[in-house]
């Protein structure tokens, strides 16, 4: 697959600094779901999960979005407010997800559960993580992480029904849409 250009602004949702892909750069990519990219913003480079922004009903396009971190930034010399250049394509080598601490506590506390978590793909391990973190309450994801944690031990691999079409950090969306910027 060749090199995906584009230009677009840098914006804020809530604290976050967003890059979000203009529609026609994201038809390009090989999914309109959870997609990992190599690529540079100004010259920088990076590698990213591109989430899906959840904006799939008919009548409306699809994007992908991300988070820069502030290194990226630093790095690019760019702000929320500036206009990028991007250059991405997509891989297959997924980077590793950074696993939340309430997460890596339930996994010690299981040792079969945490063999198959260290066993199963990073993919896999993006989907567990992404379907933990969709949720609004502390005692939902406590939930969440309880059936991760039960699932894992009889051997289940992914989550069941989730769909990786959907927004799914709820700091930045409302009904798995992506929020617009503020």
């Amino acid at each position: 697959m060749s090199k995906i250009r584009f230009e677009t602004k840098l914006f804020k949702i809530n604290s976050w600094t967003i890059l979000r892909l203009p529609e026609s750069a994201s038809a390009e990519l090989p999914s309109r779901g959870m997609t990992m990219v190599l690529g540079t913003i100004n010259g920088a480079p990076f590698d990213a999960l591109l989430e899906p922004d959840g904006r799939y009903a008919p009548g409306q396009r699809s994007s992908h979005w991300f988070r820069p971190d502030k290194k990226l930034l630093d790095d690019a010399s760019v702000k929320v407010g500036n206009t990028v250049q991007v250059s991405l394509e997509p891989t297959k080598e997924w980077i590793e997800p950074e696993v939340p601490e309430d997460l890596k506590k339930a996994l010690a506390t299981s040792p079969k559960a945490e063999a198959l978590w260290k066993d199963i793909t990073p993919l896999a391990r993006w989907d567990w993580i992404r379907w933990i973190r969709a949720v609004k309450t502390p005692e939902t994801r406590k939930k969440h992480i309880e059936v991760a944690l039960d699932k894992l031990n009889k051997g289940k691999r992914r989550p069941c029904c989730f769909n990786r079409n959907l927004c799914s950090e709820p700091y930045v969306s409302k009904n798995w849409v992506l929020l617009d910027p503020t």
